[in-house]
């Protein structure tokens, strides 16, 4: 076992950028219906064209970011992510046609795809799955507070643009931290000479099974998880009666969950493994997304969101370090940057396809799609666990001290 040192310095600035990051979606599904839709006259399903130019700039930083982590100064790709995401939100905010937010998706995209991309392979190479956990739930800490900050500007008769520029400033400060931060962020190839392992091309790392089953799970698991939350409040509100400002905060507690559940299995991490935390937490998520279908009794909605928010949450953090654990440093960091793509297509295409099916089935049939892909999502991850992986391929246990 390795036992590294880290900067604590690093690891504050990498939770801000996640808060940041964690921002823009949460507060995309509170501001969407009616107020974005109907300031520029649009239907229901009109936010998939945003989903869709956001994921694929998200798409193309990620697939590449792990050669470009391995290859180039981190602290200042970190920057440029940030910087670009900074320009992509105050565009956001300055918008006078949908068709500008469109194609500023591409730019917010790119950014937030090298930010997530790029700290997931940096956490993956040089920390344990503790901090790995914690970094998720910043994420989920910026999406717990966006719905909130936006919905008390909308109640004291703000705008949702408002909520972009404030989203834009806090790119600019995360662009300034790395910028001057820059020298403290290691270079990935410590991490593998550590390990006395080498990287390997994309295309070797595609060739292995276990890696396109990871990205389908990854795929799933990001459009499960922002389809959740771009359409509870529709569910509740439109759906089933809920008043808007009860839904926007079920929505809240919703993105809360996700961050409680990735803080309290940070901690049982260090006594449970892995495989046995992520077992619970698919069942859990089964068992919350069909609470939230079957919406027994009043109330039950917010419980069910809750519960599903918090065996959801932590699963993507934790599949992100079995990851690491299962292919090694000499994979992972191509691995890992895959299926954070995959993770962007997911997130492109599940919540517009579902907005469409809302359109055509009505709004309720979203809860009934969303149990069934948690469902699929369960099923592969059953497979995904039961696949060999040669003990050679892993890379070496990390402990990590805290400076």
């Amino acid at each position: 076992m390795l036992t590294r040192q880290v900067d604590r310095t690093v690891i504050v600035i990498a939770y801000l950028s996640f808060v940041v990051l964690g921002m823009p979606t949460a507060m995309l599904g509170v501001v969407w219906s009616p107020h974005i839709r109907e300031s520029f006259a649009l239907d229901l399903d009109a936010v998939a064209t945003l989903y869709f130019t956001t994921s694929c700039g998200y798409f193309v930083a990620s697939f590449v970011s792990g050669r470009l982590f391995a290859r180039h100064q981190i602290g200042w790709l970190l920057a440029g992510g940030a910087a670009l995401g900074a320009l992509a939100f105050a565009g956001y905010a300055l918008a006078p046609a949908w068709a500008v937010i469109v194609a500023l998706g591409l730019a917010a995209g790119f950014g937030a795809g090298i930010l997530d991309g790029g700290m997931n392979i940096y956490f993956a190479a040089h920390f344990d799955a503790r901090l790995m956990n914690w970094l998720h739930a910043a994420f989920g800490i910026g999406s717990t507070v966006a719905p909130l900050l936006i919905n008390l500007v909308l109640g004291r008769q703000g705008s949702w643009r408002l909520g972009y520029w404030l989203v834009a400033a806090l790119y600019v400060v995360m662009t300034t931290l790395f910028v001057t931060t820059r020298s403290r962020w290691l270079p990935l190839a410590g991490a593998a000479n550590a390990g006395g392992v080498r990287h390997t091309s994309a295309r070797a790392t595609l060739r292995l099974p276990v890696v396109w089953v990871g990205i389908a799970i990854f795929a799933l698991f990001a459009g499960i998880e922002s389809s959740t939350g771009q359409w509870a409040k529709s569910i509740f509100a439109e759906a089933r009666g809920v008043g808007e400002a009860m839904a926007s905060l079920w929505v809240a507690l919703y993105w809360l969950s996700f961050t409680v559940g990735r803080i309290l299995f940070g901690f049982l991490g260090q006594s449970i493994s892995a495989r046995r935390l992520l077992q619970v937490c698919m069942v859990g998520a089964v068992l919350g997304m069909v609470l939230l279908a079957w919406n027994p009794f009043t109330g039950s909605g917010v419980v069910a969101v809750s519960l599903f928010g918090f065996m959801f949450g932590p699963i993507f953090a934790m599949l992100v370090t079995a990851t690491q654990e299962r292919l090694g440093g000499e994979r992972a960091a191509n691995a890992i940057g895959f299926q954070i793509a995959a993770a962007t297509i997911g997130t492109g295409l599940l919540p517009g396809a579902l907005g469409m099916l809302g359109v055509a089935l009505g709004i309720e049939s979203i809860s009934l799609a969303l149990l069934a892909l948690v469902a699929a999502m369960a099923g592969l991850y059953a497979v995904w666990q039961g696949m060999p992986v040669r003990a050679t391929e892993a890379g070496p246990a990390v402990e990590t001290t805290v400076a």
